[in-house]
C-alpha cells in the first residue's frame, strides 16, 4: 500500500485510514482488539468526533501507551468557544493525550473565518498555538461550503463524502485541495452502505495520490478485507473501470446517502433508512429489508406533516419528503410481492 502525505499537514501514512464512527455500536473489548488488529495490520490512521458517543474512549484505551505511533484526528460540532473548549477538553481526556494530530470543525453550516463573529476560527489558533492540536480541519457535507472553505487558504484538511459515485463537481473539489496543498479526507468511500465491491472503491480512490479514505469499521472481517489491500493494492484495471461505470449508470443522482442529519424527523421516521429503501432493496439481500418491523417503519412515511425540518437540514439539498413518498410507493410494490410469493408458497403446500 503506497503511502500519502496529507496536504501542508506533512502527514505521512498509508491510503488506508480507519474510520471510528462504527466501533459505537460495539463493546469496548470488542472495539480494543478492532483498532489494535488495525494498528498491527499496517493503519496508522485514526478519525473519530466527539459526536460519535464513546468513539474515543475506545481508542484512548485501545492505544494508551503508544501515542507517537499512530495520528488521531476527532472533531468538534460546537458553535460557541464555551462549548469548543469543553468538547476538546473532553475529548484529550477520553482519548488519553495531551494533544490531537488534527481538530476539525465537524459538518460545518459554514465557512469559519478569522473576525466572522463566532470565535470558532480564533479558538482554533489559540489550541494551535499552545499545541493542544497540530493541524486544523474542517469537515462539510455541502459542496460549495467545501470550496469556500478549501479556498480560504484557513484550513490544512477537508473531509468530504467521496467515492466512486462522485460527481464532476466532487472530483474538482480533490483536485482544488491538491493545488492548495490540503490534505483531503474521504469519508462515506462506500456511499453509506451502497457500495458492495471493497476492492473496486479502493481501486478508484487511489488513483488519487492526495485522497486519505476512511474506511468505516465495526466488525474484524470488515477490518480484514481492508487490510488485505496493504499487500495487494487494488489496480483501477479495465475490468474495474467497467464495473465502476455501470455502477455509475445505476446510481449516480438524487440518492440519500445515509448521513442522518436531517435527524430526528419529529414524526420518527426513520429517515437514513426509509430514504434510500428502493436502492437497499435491489443492492442488498431483500428479505433483511421486507420484514413487518421494517414495514411498520417504512409505513410512518405516510404519518409525515410536511414541516420542512429534513429538507432544510439536508446538506445535499434533496427534497426529502418527495424521495419518502417515492421511496414508501416502491416499498409497498415490493411488499405485495413479497404477500403473493408466500400465498403461493401456502397454496403449494396445501395442495400436497
Amino acid at each position: 500500500m503506497k503511502e500519502i502525505t496529507l496536504g501542508k499537514t506533512g502527514i505521512k501514512t498509508p491510503q488506508n485510514a480507519f474510520g471510528a464512527l462504527p466501533i459505537q455500536r460495539v463493546t469496548m473489548d470488542e472495539a480494543v482488539k478492532i483498532l489494535q488488529r488495525a494498528y498491527e495490520g499496517g493503519m496508522t490512521f485514526f478519525d473519530t468526533a466527539r459526536a460519535y458517543s464513546d468513539s474515543e474512549e475506545k481508542l484512548g484505551q485501545a492505544f494508551e501507551g503508544m501515542r507517537d505511533k499512530i495520528f488521531i484526528a476527532s472533531k468538534t460540532m460546537a458553535k460557541t468557544p464555551d462549548e469548543f473548549w469543553k468538547q476538546l477538553d473532553i475529548s484529550l481526556t477520553n482519548l488519553k493525550t495531551d494533544y490531537l494530530d488534527i481538530y476539525q470543525l465537524h459538518c460545518v453550516p459554514q465557512c469559519y473565518k478569522p473576525d466572522d463573529g463566532t470565535g470558532m476560527y480564533e479558538c482554533m489558533l489559540k489550541a494551535k498555538e499552545q499545541g493542544i492540536i497540530k493541524h486544523i480541519g474542517i469537515t462539510a457535507h455541502n459542496i460549495e461550503t467545501a470550496f469556500q472553505c478549501v479556498q480560504s487558504g484557513l484550513y490544512e484538511t477537508m473531509q468530504f463524502p467521496f467515492s466512486y459515485l462522485c460527481s464532476e463537481r466532487e472530483i474538482e473539489l480533490v483536485n482544488l485541495c491538491k493545488e492548495k496543498n490540503v490534505g483531503f479526507i474521504a469519508m462515506k468511500g462506500l456511499a453509506g452502505g451502497l457500495i458492495h465491491n471493497s476492492k473496486a472503491a479502493m481501486a478508484y480512490i487511489s488513483k488519487y495520490d492526495n485522497v486519505l479514505p476512511i474506511w468505516g469499521i465495526q466488525k474484524m472481517s470488515e477490518l480484514e478485507e481492508w487490510l488485505k489491500f496493504m499487500d495487494e493494492e487494488p489496480v483501477l484495471n479495465d475490468e474495474i473501470s467497467e464495473y465502476i461505470e455501470k455502477e455509475r449508470k445505476e446510481l449516480v443522482g438524487d440518492f440519500c446517502r445515509g448521513c442522518g442529519y436531517c435527524m430526528p424527523c419529529p414524526k420518527g421516521i426513520k429517515i437514513n433508512n426509509c430514504a434510500r429503501m428502493s436502492l437497499m432493496l435491489r443492492r442488498a439481500p431483500s428479505k433483511a429489508w421486507l420484514t413487518e418491523d421494517m414495514q411498520k417503519e417504512m409505513m410512518k412515511i405516510e404519518d409525515c406533516i410536511n414541516c420542512g425540518q429534513c429538507k432544510s437540514k439536508c446538506p445535499y439539498k434533496l427534497d426529502t419528503p418527495a424521495l419518502l413518498r417515492k421511496n414508501l410507493e416502491d416499498y409497498k410494490k415490493f411488499w405485495q410481492a413479497k404477500l403473493r410469493c408466500n400465498k403461493k408458497l401456502t397454496d403449494k403446500v396445501k395442495g400436497q
